[in-house]
């Protein structure tokens, strides 16, 4: 029954939903649309703040993260040895059902330590295990793999890495987004990430979620997709050809570890003084960001690449799947900056929390952040903009502000089921389209988002 149900609403969504260039265009237009509907700014600024600074070029660096966490997961993934401990556990599973079950467990465990990990480790597990079941003659719906690919970017904002608990632990951070009159004070970590309501719901997340995705799995041959119509079986980087004519210094330098071994050195110093907890420093596992996620993959890649010429061919070849992120980034930094500049996000924020109780106030802000993470599915930019209007409320009306913390958190994370920004990479790396994975992705963010409402209700 469940399977059915995934089934016809994924064909409904493939048949309506669009390319997600397409669809960020479409929310461009939307969003200037209501901005001048809503707001009292006029056609002519709206422009000017989509164009600006703190419009479509703000997300730049990001991009560039983003492009990375890319690159570096892909080479990291198709060097020998990684890549032959990916095949031995991607040929575990014995029908369908486990194996979308080992790839949303893999993703959305990952995605709680770091979201960087959880994305780039979903998209490889769902591709390889997909590969695995088609040489292995077992039917796997492909568009369901990669659907449990990317379910950890609905946890993950529960998890170490979350942009709205991190944000609020020191007055430095507060005062970033608050600026020096924050009403409230430091929040630390056993009040947001390591709470009792957090510890239930995203430990409920990280069970349910792939349960349902076996249920998923269709049962019928005639509707199972196999991966080899969406990816070549091919996942390892190319071998450097090799040219005998090479003058005997840029062998050395290019085809030995020679050059490898000083950068890894480099990297390796780094990581030492990061990771390694001492006096007045904590290990940065508890800090994970993009860069550091970047830097410590360009480390591995490096080690088990071996030399400058390999590493090279295995970035070339991961490097293809970018053109989606830079092309959408700039659009949604462009959204990012209509939302905030424009007052729309407080005019969301606000209408939807009118009329809230003390009791119903965090429910309320975890659906207007449901709402506003389609417009901005940023984590750490939606806390920016959605963050100060939700604090304020939640101390004019008596409630916990951690709890109003992990209400924005939920909303964030649950809409990016529907929000195909984040999915890009993954896409990259399946080779599956968004209007494949929707129809999956939206069934489990229903049930996700009750059971998220449940925790803010009971707590």
């Amino acid at each position: 029954m469940i399977s059915i149900l995934g089934l016809r609403i994924s064909a409904i969504f493939r048949r309506i939903a669009p390319d997600p260039f397409v669809l960020a265009v479409l929310l461009t237009l939307l969003t200037l649309v209501l901005a001048i509907t809503l707001t009292d700014s006029g056609p002519a600024d709206l422009i000017d703040m989509w164009g600006g600074s703190g419009g479509v070029w703000s997300l730049l660096a990001f991009a560039m993260q983003m492009c990375l966490i890319l690159v570096t997961g892909h080479a990291l993934a198709s060097s020998p040895p990684v890549s032959s401990l990916l095949d031995r556990l991607s040929s575990l599973p014995r029908s369908s059902a486990q194996a979308a079950t080992l790839v949303a467990t893999v993703a959305c465990v990952a995605a709680v330590l770091n979201w960087g990990l959880g994305l780039i480790a979903g998209a490889l597990m769902a591709r390889r295990v997909g590969l695995a079941m088609a040489r292995k003659g077992v039917p796997t719906h492909y568009p369901l793999l990669a659907a449990a690919g990317y379910l950890g970017l609905m946890v993950w904002h529960g998890g170490l890495s979350g942009s709205a608990p991190l944000k609020v632990t020191t007055a430095k951070d507060i005062a970033e987004v608050f600026g020096p009159g924050a009403p409230f004070g430091p929040i630390d970590l056993t009040r947001t990430l390591f709470s009792p309501m957090n510890l239930f719901i995203t430990g409920g997340l990280l069970v349910l979620s792939p349960l349902l995705v076996s249920r998923l799995s269709p049962r019928d041959p005639r509707h199972i997709e196999p991966a080899d119509r969406f990816v070549s079986a091919a996942v390892a980087a190319p071998a450097p050809a090799k040219d005998d004519r090479k003058p005997l210094i840029p062998r050395l330098l290019e085809d030995t570890p020679l050059t490898t071994i000083v950068l890894v050195a480099f990297i390796a110093w780094w990581a030492w003084r990061y990771y390694i907890p001492r006096e007045g420093h904590a290990s940065g596992l508890l800090s994970l960001s993009p860069d550091s996620v970047n830097l410590t993959m360009l480390l591995l890649g490096l080690v088990l690449h071996g030399t400058p010429a390999r590493y090279l061919a295995a970035v070339e070849d991961a490097a293809r799947g970018c053109a989606g992120i830079i092309l959408q980034f700039p659009l949604y930094a462009g959204i990012m900056g209509l939302m905030k500049a424009s007052g729309l996000t407080a005019l969301f924020a606000e209408k939807l929390a009118a009329g809230a109780t003390p009791e119903t106030l965090p429910l309320f802000t975890f659906l207007a952040a449901c709402v506003i993470n389609l417009f901005v599915p940023s984590g750490g930019g939606q806390w920016a903009v959605q963050g100060p209007i939700a604090m304020q409320t939640a101390i004019d009306a008596g409630v916990a502000p951690e709890k109003m913390v992990m209400a924005v958190a939920y909303g964030d994370q649950l809409t990016k089921m529907l929000q195909p920004f984040w999915a890009l990479p993954l896409l990259a790396i399946t080779g599956a389209k968004a209007r494949d994975i929707v129809g999956y992705t939206a069934i489990v963010m229903v049930v996700a988002g009750a059971w998220i409402g449940i925790g803010l209700v009971l707590f």
